[in-house]
């Protein structure tokens, strides 16, 4: 079964997305796009706190998840419980495994098995699909 197939808890016309979602948005997260690497702000953000799905503010993972892969993509090694799921990707002649968010289905990125100990996944995920909500300050 295809994101495209599947019902999520929340879902939304073409037209809703394309007024939710700017036109990056829509390309990776609608459409299965790619950002360049080292493109998004996120990449760098070191704060403490959780980063959200765009498309429905679902939680996704948590700061202390990240790590710098090298890749140019925000990476993470372990999501929030139940806030994402994956299908097989068998596009650009490739297999990837494909990470969409649980509530909408909105296209993520992908998950490798090269990230560290002790899950030994890496989330690879483009930021423009993301949210940072910071922990508040004590």
């Amino acid at each position: 079964m295809t994101t495209t197939e599947k019902t999520f808890p929340i879902t939304r016309s073409d037209a809703e997305w394309r007024a939710l979602l700017t036109p990056e948005q829509y390309r990776v997260m609608r459409d299965h796009g790619t950002e360049r690497p080292g493109s998004c702000a996120l990449l760098m953000e070191k704060r403490a706190g959780v980063f959200t799905c765009v498309g429905c503010d679902t939680p996704l993972f948590r700061s202390g998840r990240k790590f710098e892969s090298g890749t140019g993509w925000p990476s993470f090694d372990d999501p929030l419980p139940g806030a994402v799921e994956t299908t097989v990707d068998r596009s650009y002649g490739m297999v990837r495994v494909e990470v969409h968010c649980a509530t909408c289905g909105s296209h993520l990125g992908h998950v490798f098995d090269d990230g560290p100990p002790p899950s030994g996944l890496r989330y690879c995920i483009n930021g423009v699909a993301m949210n940072f909500a910071p922990e508040a300050e004590a």
